[in-house]
């Protein structure tokens, strides 16, 4: 057990910082696209990626699994938890989506002990309320002024957080690989027919940057732009079996907590690309989040999970 949840923390960890130069990506692109032609873009780039991995991995009658439905019951989930975090990020601060995202460890956490009997070491639930407060201090959101783009960022954590306890449920016969080209392929067949529907609606954005980002009608982007939804393609593949393969492998409580490294990425991608000076508070902020994955490795070390005693 020890040694799953040690590779899965790694494989979680560096899925995250990966997902999170999308964010970056998509948020530069937010003003000027539509999000329906994002997705799309990037899910056609990661289609022969994928392809590749899953052969690579096994076989490509793999994807003929017993296990269809859940699937793309998965899928088509998580396709609604990152369309929901992708049109908040084009309304709010990048920083204060990503504090709102982060109560995701912590359904997680608690969706795995409901649904998989999953009984984490008691240091893990220590971690995540300590991981929590690290967030806080760290982005310190503003929620005085409450509008619906950030119930769509709470809205993707929760089904964020149900998909990933799917792919935990489906790691027992499925490959990581297997499970992230079918939630790529719901991306690329859900996302046209979303922007049809959408332009056929005849609904208008009323100036809401998340509407906007929604309804906005595809155009021929520049080829800087061209290159930069279709990097998001890679960096979708590999995030997205980098997560499905950490899911997989270790119980999910046990893991959720690493979510949380996110936010160690996002005053860097904040400096570079937004010109944004991290404050004194997210410096602190981050040790307390490195702290509290430090302190849920150790509770890995000297405690045994129930549900999963390989």
């Amino acid at each position: 057990m020890q040694k799953n949840s040690l590779a899965a923390t790694g494989f979680l960890c560096l899925g995250v910082l990966i997902f999170s130069l999308q964010d970056a990506i998509l948020k530069g692109l937010s003003d000027k696209y539509s999000v329906t032609q994002a997705i799309t873009v990037r899910s056609i780039v990661a289609l022969p990626i994928l392809l590749a991995l899953v052969r690579a991995t096994g076989s490509i009658r793999s994807l003929l699994s017993k296990r269809f439905g859940l699937l793309t019951i998965r899928a088509v989930i998580l396709l609604g938890a990152y369309l929901c975090y992708y049109l908040s990020i084009a309304a709010l601060p990048l920083a204060d989506a990503i504090a709102l995202f982060f109560v995701a460890p912590l359904v997680i956490a608690g969706l795995g002990i409901l649904f998989l009997g999953e009984r984490p070491h008691q240091t893990t639930f220590m971690a995540l309320a300590v991981g929590f407060i690290g967030v806080i201090i760290t982005l310190r959101p503003g929620l005085a002024a409450f509008e619906w783009a950030y119930a769509l960022t709470l809205s993707a954590a929760v089904l964020y957080s149900l998909a990933q306890i799917l792919a935990r449920k489906l790691g027992d016969t499925e490959t990581a690989a297997v499970i992230t080209f079918y939630q790529n392929l719901a991306f690329l067949v859900c996302a046209p027919v979303l922007a049809a529907l959408v332009s056929s609606s005849g609904l208008e954005d009323a100036g809401d940057p998340s509407l906007a980002f929604l309804m906005r009608p595809w155009v021929w982007p520049t080829l800087n732009d061209t290159l930069l939804m279709a990097g998001c393609g890679v960096i979708a593949s590999a995030g997205m079996t980098l997560l499905a393969q950490a899911y997989r492998l270790a119980p999910a409580g046990t893991i959720a907590v690493f979510e949380y490294s996110a936010i160690m990425w996002v005053p860097l991608w904040g400096y570079l690309f937004f010109d944004e000076v991290p404050r004194f508070t997210t410096v602190v902020g981050a040790a307390v989040i490195c702290g509290a994955g430090l302190f849920a490795l150790i509770g890995q070390s000297f405690g045994r999970n129930v549900a999963d005693p390989t």
